[in-house]
């Protein structure tokens, strides 16, 4: 007959083993329940669609909603700062372009969250922006915009501080001199109407803005900031291709979570995402949009996300960009 100190001996190997088992088996069943997707910029862009074309995707895959909540305001930080105060569990995914962690850091005196807070699941594309200038300019190609913004200046919309328009007018300024006045407006919408209005001379913004207006001869369309052309305009030249490489500048479209999310659920996610980015269908709506798939996981995700915020802190620290230009 086993004494009680046997039994209990042999008891609590097996109920440490047990518990020690909970945390695999909970990240195991991930997700139990439903996942918000918090994009923090507004609905109805190329962010919020790449968003909710990927949260449809999990969802198919995973059997739980992913819920799609935009979260916008002061260039990106509103959305993220709310995704870093969320618990670490897999259940709140933030999916946002890269300038929140690449050029806010180096505009803004103070920030709501720090990039180390957060660790990317995947870059799942990437595109680029299109230099387009009002016909009235008389502007036909790129080194046309160069040398008149290097002799009489030009200026140039965008869709707010710290935006990838924004970027765009100081990458170009730190390589070439050239005098550029940026006029920030509320949204990429209404830099394209002051471009197309003739209220400013060019923009860098997002091409399907850009490209219908440049297509009924009401915009020029001069160069893609992307390293190949672009899917939706194949005859315009890349910025390379015009004689400026240093103009390259490329938008990523990333899906991060908290730093301190279990690798289980890190790997779950992005092992769906890469499943997402062969589809056919998938790659087709992204050309849609002018982004080129990417697929960057884990550590390679965070190395490019690095060399972009090096890069820009190095313009941004040499041309005084702040986020109240």
């Amino acid at each position: 007959m086993p004494t009680r100190r046997t039994v209990i001996a042999r008891t609590l190997p097996a109920l440490g083993a047990a518990l020690l088992g909970t945390p695999a088996l909970a990240q195991a069943a991930y997700p139990g329940k439903p996942v918000r997707i918090v994009v923090n910029f507004p609905a109805g862009g190329p962010l919020d669609i790449v968003a909710r074309a990927v949260g449809s995707e999990l969802q198919k895959a995973l059997g739980q909603p992913f819920i799609v909540d935009n979260k916008p305001g002061a260039a990106g930080n509103i959305g993220v700062a709310e995704v870093a105060r969320s618990a670490p569990d897999g259940y709140t995914v933030l999916v946002t372009i890269d300038t929140p962690f690449t050029v806010n850091p180096h505009i803004y005196q103070s920030m709501p969250f720090k990039p180390q807070d957060f660790r990317p699941v995947m870059v799942v594309s990437s595109s680029g922006l299109l230099v387009g200038v009002h016909p009235r300019t008389g502007f036909k190609t790129l080194s046309d915009l160069v040398a008149a913004g290097k002799t009489k200046g030009v200026s140039f919309a965008s869709a707010g501080a710290g935006s990838p328009g924004h970027l765009a007018a100081e990458v170009f300024r730190e390589a070439t001199g050239m005098k550029i006045l940026h006029v920030p407006y509320k949204g990429n919408a209404p830099a394209v109407n002051a471009v197309l209005s003739g209220e400013v001379d060019g923009g860098v913004l997002a091409t399907p803005g850009m490209l219908p207006h440049a297509k009924a001869g009401k915009i020029t369309a001069l160069a893609v900031t992307s390293r190949q052309r672009s899917v939706l305009a194949p005859d315009v030249p890349t910025v390379a291709e015009a004689g400026h490489p240093d103009f390259v500048q490329e938008v990523l479209y990333t899906a991060m979570v908290p730093a301190a999310t279990p690798q289980a659920v890190v790997d779950t996610l992005a092992k769906v995402m890469e499943g997402v980015l062969a589809q056919p269908g998938f790659r087709q709506r992204l050309n849609t949009l002018d982004m080129f798939p990417e697929g960057l996981a884990g550590a390679a995700a965070a190395r490019r996300l690095q060399e972009l915020s090096e890069r820009y802190g190095r313009i941004i620290k040499a041309t005084g960009m702040t986020a109240e230009q």
